[in-house]
């Protein structure tokens, strides 16, 4: 299992991963909208993200990869180089999202690990990462690789956040 940066060598297998998480009602994770006929384009957007450059208003740099088992898209990752008032509340430092047909199968777990090495290379030593009070799954993947609760806050959409802090110990 690897991280890679977006490239149209996996738009078959992303596109069926997105029919997945959009059908489960996930469609956060889509910075911008994703075209068939010119995935490169699409790629290339989200790889500019990383150094600012077409990130949506009020975004901050970012760094989108793909988790992939093989040449199989299972899911999303992303990196927020810093915080804003939002994120501190609610969003964090990383974000990841699985493919429902790959849930359950440890994934989450290693695309945090994976995740947090990215953080370590931009020099992150301690990495905020939330999760859906009622997303059991997500606050193990998160406990397990070493998330602490520090507490829970209320999100604009009537939910909870419970907020997590990583010591991000990993060596860069």
């Amino acid at each position: 299992m690897q991280l890679v940066s977006p490239s149209p060598l996996y738009k078959d297998s992303f596109l069926e991963s997105v029919k997945g998480i959009v059908a489960d009602g996930n469609v956060h994770f889509l910075r911008t909208a994703i075209d068939e006929n010119n995935f490169q384009k699409y790629c290339d957007t989200l790889i500019g993200y990383k150094h600012g450059i077409g990130l949506p208003e009020e975004y901050v740099n970012e760094t989108v990869l793909w988790l992939l088992d093989g040449n199989e898209h299972i899911g999303n990752l992303s990196l927020r180089h810093e915080l804003t008032e939002h994120l501190l509340k609610i969003g964090g430092h990383i974000g990841y999202i699985i493919a429902p047909k790959h849930r359950g199968k440890g994934y989450g777990t290693k695309i945090l690990a994976l995740g947090l090495k990215e953080a370590a290379k931009l020099g992150m030593e301690k990495v905020l990462v939330t999760c859906d009070k009622t997303n059991t799954a997500s606050a193990k993947i998160i406990e397990k690789n070493g998330g602490v609760l520090e507490n829970e806050v209320a999100d604009e959409n009537n939910g909870w956040k419970k907020r997590y802090w990583i010591e991000n110990r990993i060596v860069k």
